[in-house]
């Protein structure tokens, strides 16, 4: 190995480490949102129906400003670079934002107003930070950071449990400060360490539009980044963005209704049945790293569509082994496949860009294909449930997971008939 080579993968290492420090933070308020802001709202309602859809809000808000800030990063030239800036502006002010959540907890008004405004503000950047990863790395070792990302991300669900273990019964205003606090010192750290503008994509991006002719090739806005995947006959990256929304509906659905299936078809208690994907959070995290191994060895589309077999061959087995225990272990090989599908398909997505110019706009598509069917999911696979009963909601799940496979399927035979494809 060359100097300069083994000094790019120390890059690589360096930025992967600052962009999961960024995640981890990010991701510190929305697990903490999502488990402690449902019994503050049920403070002044009464109605389960409208609790979940208030907290849905983040979702719907993230799938129309996702894309569009992404967009907006990507067509951003400053000193600091194009993430960076917003990072450095979004991430304080949405702390600030949820350390206020708990203060407002005696006004329903004013306590939708703040989680209304720390979903705007979240959302704004949530995407950015990612998007350093094909700034920074080189795409045959994006799978890998992306691994690490999302390694990042999954220990937040036990920071979040941690932190309302110990405080929120005693000192809940406290247990929202500590998010807060650590997404600040990790945006300084970003602040002080990061400069994107010196990152290949940031240059290969400038270095393109320079070439063009800027009054008839400006930076393409979120439209035009979807009307070229629209148009393009290959198809392949708008039935990557279908796979990714077919999928993340069979996973979501595999999370939301798992406590019900427990209480419902294996005669749990609430709090029981609740733990039964805790085993499988600690699996996702074993697996996220070989899963990016395997895919840069074998190919990331084949590693996907494997992942997804294997998921729902796991739904099947806890179908076929219906008890608590055969249920967690079902659900441990599934998020072990489910890791394939998260850590590479938004690679695969980044990988077919046509352009760095594109990278954070891309990465918002593929929020927008993974929350459609979170949203979608669930609805689709209770449906299934109400005419085939709870006992047969994993094979339900798995029902929904095959068309995913046959769309990553297709998308691989496509990319293998494509000769200038590059290969993935």
């Amino acid at each position: 190995m060359t100097r300069t080579s083994a000094g790019k993968r120390g890059g690589g290492r360096r930025i992967t480490l600052l962009v999961a420090l960024a995640v981890f933070a990010q991701e510190s308020t929305w697990n903490f949102y999502e488990s402690q802001v449902p019994p503050l709202l049920r403070q002044h309602l009464t109605s389960a129906a409208l609790v979940g859809l208030l907290m849905g809000m983040d979702n719907l808000l993230g799938i129309f400003i996702q894309p569009w800030i992404g967009a907006r990063s990507d067509r951003t030239r400053t000193s600091w670079g194009r993430r960076i800036p917003f990072l450095v502006v979004g991430m304080p002010v949405a702390a600030a934002l949820f350390a206020v959540i708990p203060h407002t907890a005696s006004s329903l008004p004013l306590l939708i107003a703040v989680m209304f405004s720390y979903a705007l503000v979240a959302n704004s950047f949530k995407p950015i930070a990612e998007a350093l990863v094909p700034d920074f790395v080189s795409a045959g070792r994006r799978s890998r950071a992306n691994a690490a990302v999302k390694i990042a991300s999954s220990l937040t669900t036990i920071v979040a449990a941690l932190v309302s273990l110990l405080l929120v019964d005693d000192h809940l205003n406290i247990a929202f400060a500590i998010p807060s606090l650590i997404m600040v010192v990790s945006v300084v750290v970003l602040g002080v360490t990061v400069r994107d503008s010196r990152s290949p994509g940031y240059r290969s991006a400038v270095a393109e539009s320079r070439a063009k002719d800027r009054a008839e090739h400006a930076d393409p806005r979120v439209r035009d980044v979807f009307a070229d995947i629209l148009r393009d006959r290959d198809r392949s990256r708008f039935l990557l963005l279908v796979a990714i929304f077919l999928f993340g509906g069979a996973w979501a659905a595999s999370r939301s209704l798992v406590t019900s299936y427990g209480m419902e078809a294996l005669g749990m208690s609430r709090g029981a049945a609740g733990g039964l994907t805790l085993p499988s959070g600690v699996a996702f995290i074993l697996a996220a790293y070989p899963a990016a191994v395997l895919a840069e060895r074998h190919g990331r589309l084949r590693v996907m569509a494997a992942g997804m077999t294997v998921f729902a061959a796991a739904m099947v087995l806890g179908t076929t082994v219906r008890t608590p225990t055969g249920t967690v272990v079902a659900m441990c090989v599934a998020a072990a496949g489910g890791a394939c599908v998260l850590v590479n398909a938004v690679v695969v997505l980044w990988n077919l860009a046509p352009s760095a110019r594109v990278f954070a706009a891309y990465g918002g598509l593929y929020t927008v294909g993974w929350s459609g069917g979170g949203f979608l999911g669930p609805a689709l696979v209770g449906a299934m449930v109400d005419v085939s009963g709870w006992p047969l909601m994993l094979i339900d799940t798995a029902a929904v997971t095959v068309p995913a496979i046959a769309v990553v399927t297709r998308i691989g035979a496509l990319r293998r008939r494509s000769a200038t494809a590059p290969a993935k």
